[in-house]
């Protein structure tokens, strides 16, 4: 396996924590928990799509079904003051772990891509129009690329792409020629889920406001694996979801700046968002409740608090330091076979995710076989179709990666792929 750097954090005990790990799986489909057969232990490295949820989170759950099921905001007994307690106190959590101001400036949705639609018709409907600009990357996840192109189409704006450059970065001096005065959002992917890319959001961010542009920052790979400061990074939108960092499908979170979401109409109606309702008009709640129309993700936020608890228990340095070892061990082990090809920068810079390409062999087929080994990846474009364009590829394997992953799994997925070289030679 070669030499090893030590572990920052106790793989084994949190692993413990992870009962869906202990799992058997390979060959045909069988439902969960009805025997494993012959099959081989569970090895899943498909993080940057979904990650696996401690005992804890999922107590949570069951507490709040349990002990306190009930709506929020809607009634003085006892048990909605308690759901409604909890379920602000998610909102000052996720504040606090994200470094906002408060809970005003926290919005929960249901993904991050929910979030970039309410910013993109909430604000971009309102406020673009033609001659405007919108500034992505060629990186971009469809949640970004697909709404804001979709706006532009309405608006009449248009949209241009800073390129990414051999090494899978953002050519700098491209965005600076781009980001102009006609630039009225630049949103840009924290870390690319396909390359791995870190990107430089600080210094857009600085590129943004020095024409009068906001920045929506996409951080779905970003704040599940490392320390974020929305404050330090100047963003003026931020967004990612709870179930790429321990917590439950079904939550997402929009930051946005108190003073911009303030101005802000919102674009979802109905029970909970308002104050005052006539037959004639109607009035907002303050925030963040006039962006979460209806019963609002109740169970997800207070799960998602669990979640945020869980990481800061192990440290988000740590978690960072973790996922970036075993990419760059995971890089350094592809890269020894000529007939791989992985995409984006070296292994030490980037985040915690590999895509690659073995010769000859098509991903879904590749991932196929892993899935024999019990090798668990992501095959296909990643929604980012325009960028394997680019890099002129139907599709990539991607190995992704979290705090409860070792270097053995690691190993485990190169003799996969050495096997699948073997069957398709």
């Amino acid at each position: 396996m070669g030499v090893q750097e030590s572990y920052p954090i106790d793989v084994a005990t949190i692993r413990e924590d992870f009962p869906i790990l202990d799992r058997k799986v390979g060959g045909d489909f069988t439902v969960p928990g009805e025997g494993d057969g012959d099959s081989l232990p569970l090895v899943y490295l498909d993080n940057a799509a979904t990650t696996q949820t401690p005992k804890q989170v999922v107590d949570a759950i069951v507490e709040y079904y349990y002990g306190y099921n009930s709506n929020v905001h809607r009634g003085i007994h006892h048990l909605s003051q308690e759901a409604s307690v909890a379920y602000e106190n998610a909102h000052d959590r996720v504040a606090e772990f994200i470094g906002a101001s408060g809970r005003e400036e926290i919005v929960f949705t249901k993904n991050t891509t929910e979030a970039m639609n309410l910013v993109a018709y909430a604000w971009g409907l309102e406020e673009l129009e033609p001659g405007d600009k919108v500034v992505l990357t060629e990186m971009e996840h469809h949640a970004s690329l697909v709404t804001w192109q979709q706006i532009a189409k309405k608006t009449g704006a248009s949209v241009e792409y800073i390129r990414v450059d051999e090494d899978g970065r953002l050519d700098m001096d491209h965005a600076a020629d781009l980001i102009d005065e006609d630039t009225k959002m630049v949103s840009v992917v924290h870390i690319s889920n396909t390359l791995g890319t870190v990107n430089p959001v600080s210094e857009l961010a600085d590129m943004a406001h020095e024409v009068g542009s906001y920045i929506f920052v996409d951080g779905a790979q970003s704040v599940p694996t490392r320390p974020v400061d929305v404050t330090d990074i100047d963003a003026d939108f931020f967004a990612f979801s709870g179930h790429k960092m321990l917590g439950p499908t079904g939550i997402g979170v929009l930051y946005g700046k108190e003073e911009i979401l303030e101005e802000m109409t919102p674009y979802l109606y109905g029970g909970e968002m308002i104050r005052r309702v006539t037959y004639d008009d109607s009035t907002w709640e303050d925030l963040p409740w006039k962006f979460e129309a209806g019963t609002p993700v109740i169970e997800q936020g207070i799960a998602l608090h669990a979640a945020i608890d869980y990481l800061d228990e192990i440290g988000m340095e740590n978690v960072q330091a973790h996922e970036e070892r075993l990419a760059a061990y995971a890089y350094d082990r592809l890269a020894e076979f000529d007939d791989i090809e992985i995409y984006g920068p070296p292994g030490d810079e980037r985040g915690g995710l590999v895509a690659f390409n073995l010769d000859g062999v098509h991903a879904h087929d590749l991932s196929s076989i892993l899935n024999d080994h019990a090798v668990a990846v992501r095959a296909g474009d990643h929604c980012t179709q325009p960028l394997h364009d680019k890099l002129d590829i139907a599709a990539s394997t991607r190995a992704s990666f979290y705090v409860y992953n070792t270097y053995d799994e690691v190993d485990k997925l190169i003799e996969a792929v050495d096997d699948a070289r073997t069957l398709f030679a």
